[in-house]
C-alpha cells in the first residue's frame, strides 16, 4: 500500500463561505497544510478574500492581508521585505489571486516581483473567469467556454481566444520554481508546495480549482471534473526548476476532451466541429510541454 503523505493537520476551519463544490477551499487547505502556521497569506479582491468568512467570523488560522486586485504581487513583495528587516525567516509569504488577477489586472507587479526575485510564493488560483463578479472572460478563460462578457450578437457567442501560457511567461522571467497543480490531486498538490516552499526566490504555483455556477457543474461532480482536466491533459501536472521541465504526473493514455466538456454547461453549446478543434489544440500543447520535458532533461 503506497503512504498516506497528507497532514492530519487543519488551518482552515469549518464554516467557510464558499459555493458548494468550490475548489478554492480545498486548495487553501491543501496549501496550508503543506506550509503549516508560521504562512501569512494575502488576497486581493476575489473569491478567495470573501470565503475566508465576513467579520466577525474569520476560517483561517494563520494570517490574512488583504489587498487591491492588481497588488498582490507588490503586496507579498513588501511583507517579506518587511520580515527581512525584522530577522523573521521562519515565516511563508504567500500572495494568493485568481487568474484575472494575475495574468490580467496583476501582471505587471507580479513581473516586477520575479525581476527582484522576492522570496515568495505566488498562487494563482485558476477558476477560469471573473467568478466572484459574475463569471466574466479573463485571459485564462479557455476557447468555447461561455461566460457573461463573451460575445453573443454576431459572433459565435463564445470564447474565441486561449488561455494565456502564464508559465510560458513566468519561467523567461525568471522564477526558480513554477508548478501546476488540481486540487483533485491532492497528495501531489501538497509535495509541489512542499517542494517550493524551502527554494530561495519567487516561486510560481498554478492551482485549477472548479468554479460550480461559472462552469455551470453539478457540486457534487467538481472533483471530477477537476481529474479529467488532467486526465486529457488540458490542465497537465508538471513542474518547472530553475528551467527545467519535468511531469509530476504522468498520463499514459489521455481521455478525448468530449469527456471533460460534456459535463461542463458553459461548453454544451459547442457543435461537434468546435470540439475537435479544442482536441486538436489540446494534443498540440501537449505535445509542446512534452518536447520541453524531453529537451530540458537532455
Amino acid at each position: 500500500m503506497p503512504k498516506f503523505t497528507i497532514p492530519t493537520e487543519e488551518y482552515m476551519r469549518k464554516g467557510h463561505s464558499a459555493c458548494p463544490g468550490c475548489g478554492t477551499p480545498l486548495a487553501l487547505r491543501y496549501a496550508l497544510k503543506a506550509l503549516g502556521p508560521r504562512t501569512i497569506l494575502n488576497f486581493p479582491a476575489g473569491c478567495g478574500g470573501v470565503i475566508q468568512g465576513v467579520w466577525p467570523f474569520f476560517a483561517l488560522k494563520v494570517p490574512v492581508v488583504d489587498n487591491a486586485f492588481e497588488c498582490t504581487a507588490a503586496v507579498a513583495n513588501g511583507i517579506r521585505a518587511g520580515f527581512d528587516v525584522t530577522g523573521m525567516k521562519d515565516a511563508y509569504v504567500v500572495g494568493w489571486s485568481g487568474d484575472g488577477g494575475t495574468v490580467d489586472i496583476g501582471i505587471q507587479a507580479l513581473s516586477a516581483t520575479v525581476d527582484r526575485n522576492a522570496d515568495i510564493i505566488y498562487v494563482m488560483l485558476d477558476n477560469e473567469a471573473y467568478m466572484n463578479t459574475g463569471i466574466q472572460r479573463s485571459g485564462c478563460t479557455p476557447i468555447g467556454a461561455w461566460t457573461t462578457t463573451t460575445p453573443v450578437a454576431g459572433d459565435k457567442g463564445w470564447n474565441t481566444t486561449p488561455k494565456k501560457r502564464i508559465m510560458d511567461m513566468m519561467v523567461p522571467n525568471g522564477i526558480v520554481y513554477g508548478a501546476t497543480v488540481n486540487v483533485a490531486y491532492p497528495e501531489d498538490f501538497i509535495a509541489r508546495f512542499r517542494e517550493a516552499k524551502d527554494i530561495k526566490g519567487t516561486k510560481f504555483m498554478h492551482v485549477l480549482a472548479p468554479c460550480t455556477p461559472g462552469w455551470r457543474i453539478d457540486p457534487k461532480q467538481s472533483i471530477e471534473i477537476a481529474r479529467l482536466a488532467t486526465q486529457t491533459g488540458t490542465f497537465p501536472l508538471y513542474k518547472v526548476e530553475r528551467g527545467k521541465y519535468s511531469l509530476t504526473k504522468e498520463i499514459k493514455k489521455r481521455k478525448p476532451m468530449e469527456e471533460y466538456l460534456k459535463l461542463q454547461g458553459r461548453f454544451r453549446h459547442l457543435p461537434m466541429e468546435a470540439l475537435q478543434e479544442i482536441q486538436e489544440q489540446v494534443d498540440a500543447e501537449y505535445a509542446m510541454l512534452l518536447k520541453k520535458v524531453k529537451d530540458t532533461n537532455e
